[in-house]
């Protein structure tokens, strides 16, 4: 009898119930959107961040004093430590080896270099004392790393370094004596030709390279021209090997940048891993933060100082903490109004229905028995309505990740059931004060038509 009279209820004064409904469905409309683009927004954000390089640095544990000025390192060639290049699989065998998504090693050396052509090569000045001093760059442009399960692991700076674009060219060849020269140090002795940049070392010409007197030079062929924004612009990049030739240090290398994807640190992430007690390590080290994957990538690393690039890091985190913290005042804001249209439209209804609550109480309904009938109607409604918005709040959330991400978030079943929940609460919140006046209501007074 109580769901029949529910039932029968539900279906008359059908504009209240199309208003309620249509206020529902909207605000958990934006609900949905909101919650499956914040669920989704971590992981695309996160992917776009690699954009900005790599926020991982890893040098020697033993190497000596930096000293950098620009980013380019002045030392000698043979000062410091440097790290063993056979390690490098092991990255991919930590607990996060899924979220390290490129990792590039890196060494330089200063060496005396002079451009010539092709067929001008022989024709060299004897007095090498006399050629510039440039910095020669060695890492990896495409590199193929073969891992223990048996798959291959594709990384360079294609990965740690996405900025560095070639104005002409292409990149060099793995193991190939070729090199990309920075757009600063070809235009030093370029022209300008018909508002075109002729580089003064073109594309196809030989740089000779000689890191001391006493050593036979190195003929590197130009294939590109590099434009990085920062000082690689005035070196030459070239292939790790030919720099750890140079330097005497075979299958080395002197620092490492490492790509990872991590969700922003809090302070529970920013505490020191050596205070923390048995329960609480645990948890964050099962945590992607990126001072977690830098203490995991340390211990397979024997030697190894890895250290968070905090500029990039930190960035990172505030950018998407104020992304999601926007999804969230929004999720509020539609809560609350569809709270204030539920509370409107139930006063309306409680008001033109004085007289059918007052006939029910004369016939002995007590004031839980009405309350509970009137709270089971805005119940059904609340289902109806979160259901509605849910699919509008999919569709919603499509458009938005399609233009803002590139990639629509996938319906969630979690989603759909707190949506739901969120519907009833709101509802039963919005609707509380007309329904306890109702509950109060007395009969006789109704019934005379008071």
């Amino acid at each position: 009898m109580f769901l029949r009279i529910v039932a029968d209820s539900f279906g008359r004064r059908p504009r209240h119930k199309l208003l309620t409904g249509a206020a529902l469905a909207l605000g958990m409309g934006v609900v949905t959107a909101a919650l499956s683009v914040s669920l989704d927004v971590g992981d695309r954000l996160a992917k776009e961040f690699r954009s900005l390089g790599a926020n991982l640095l890893v040098t020697p544990q033993a190497d000596s004093l930096p000293l950098e000025i620009g980013g380019v390192d002045y030392r000698p060639v043979n000062a410091g430590a440097y790290l063993p290049e056979a390690d490098l699989p092991k990255l991919k065998t930590i607990f996060w080896h899924n979220n390290i998504i490129g990792f590039t090693p890196v060494s330089e050396v200063p060496v005396k270099a002079m451009a010539t052509g092709r067929d001008d090569v022989l024709g060299l000045s004897a007095d090498r004392s006399s050629w510039p001093t440039i910095l020669l760059i060695g890492t990896w442009s495409s590199h193929r790393i073969h891992l223990q399960d048996g798959t291959v692991f594709q990384t360079g700076t294609e990965r740690t370094n996405p900025w560095w674009q070639l104005m002409k060219g292409r990149w060099f060849t793995e193991g190939a004596a070729e090199c990309v020269v920075g757009k600063n140090l070809a235009r030093k002795t370029g022209t300008q030709v018909g508002g075109k940049f002729l580089p003064g070392l073109p594309i196809g010409d030989t740089l000779v390279v000689q890191r001391g007197n006493g050593e036979p030079p190195l003929f590197l062929k130009a294939v590109g021209i590099l434009d990085s924004g920062g000082p690689e612009d005035e070196a030459v990049i070239v292939p790790l090997s030919v720099v750890q030739q140079l330097a005497g240090k075979p299958s080395q290398y002197r620092k490492l940048y490492v790509s990872v994807l991590t969700k922003p640190e809090d302070d529970f992430a920013r505490r020191d891993p050596k205070t923390m007690k048995p329960d609480e390590f645990e948890r964050w080290s099962c945590s992607p933060y990126v001072s977690s994957i830098a203490y995991s990538i340390k211990q397979v690393l024997p030697g190894a100082d890895v250290r968070v690039i905090r500029r990039v890091a930190e960035g990172e985190g505030q950018i998407l903490t104020r992304v999601r913290m926007l999804l969230w005042l929004v999720t509020g804001a539609a809560l609350l109004a569809a709270a204030l249209a539920v509370g409107a439209s139930a006063a309306a209804s409680v008001i033109e229905r004085r007289t059918e609550i007052g006939l029910m109480k004369a016939l002995g309904a007590g004031s839980g028995t009405v309350g509970f009938l009137l709270a089971a109607e805005q119940l059904l409604l609340a289902f109806v309505g979160g259901g509605v918005g849910y699919a509008i709040g999919i569709v919603l959330a499509r458009l938005v990740g399609e233009k803002i991400f590139g990639a629509a978030p996938e319906p969630s079943l979690i989603v759909f059931f707190v949506v739901i929940a969120l519907a009833a609460g709101v509802t039963i919140l919005g609707s509380a004060l007309p329904l306890r006046r109702a509950s109060q209501y007395e009969p006789a007074p109704i019934l005379r038509g008071e």
